[in-house]
């Protein structure tokens, strides 16, 4: 049985993201669970995400030969248009997919319970990066003078970029040591300058 922990923040956001609009369109969290269905008979196959999408495309076009009633059209309309719009970037990773898909079906059962839903803002779906990025930022309040280890990852004449906690990545100009450092090595680095929201803006080494 899965569990949210076996979702990431970004899957989590895609998700919800997809039965929020499906509910919004008034779609029927059965006909996605059909499609889920066909995904989870298919998945071995080669390109079985691509072939998902095709799928979609497919009952969109003949939802008014294949369905039940006059509202599936609409549905399998909706299904496709908003699958595709926010679950192609993972066609490539089937497991995902289902994983995601899975509980769209869920929190549209939820959507539907709470009663009639309004538009809302669409906030932006993070990268995986981005969200990783985002909780590295959010569990340290970062201060100038402030220093931390970081990863010298690439070096080109006296630009130095830092990996900094293994996940914020940093290029700065190191006019005075960027030829002492070495591609791989661990150093330390001081915090320079901090963005308005708290971010790290610019670094040095401090070694």
């Amino acid at each position: 049985m899965l569990t949210t922990q076996e979702l990431t923040q970004t899957e989590w956001q895609v998700a919800d993201t997809i039965a929020y609009r499906l509910v919004l369109h008034e779609s029927d969290h059965n006909e996605l669970r059909k499609t889920i269905a066909y995904l989870r008979a298919y998945s071995d196959r080669e390109h079985a995400g691509k072939q998902y999408f095709d799928y979609l495309n497919t009952l969109a076009r003949n939802g008014d030969r294949i369905g039940h009633s006059r509202q599936t059209p609409g549905y399998l309309k909706s299904i496709a248009e908003i699958c595709q719009q926010y679950l192609v970037a993972y066609q490539d990773d089937v497991p995902a997919m289902l994983r995601i898909l899975g509980w769209a079906a869920r929190l549209m059962l939820y959507y539907k319970a709470t009663g009639p839903i309004a538009e809302r803002p669409e906030a932006p779906i993070l990268s995986e990066r981005e969200s990783q990025i985002q909780v590295v930022n959010a569990a340290h309040r970062f201060k100038v003078g402030q220093k931390l280890k970081a990863t010298v990852l690439s070096i080109k004449a006296n630009k130095v970029t830092y990996e900094i906690l293994s996940t914020i990545k940093l290029t700065t100009k190191e006019p005075k040591k960027a030829a002492t450092l070495t591609e791989g090595q661990i150093t330390t680095i001081e915090v320079v300058a901090i963005k308005e929201d708290g971010n790290l803006k610019t670094v040095k080494c401090s070694t």
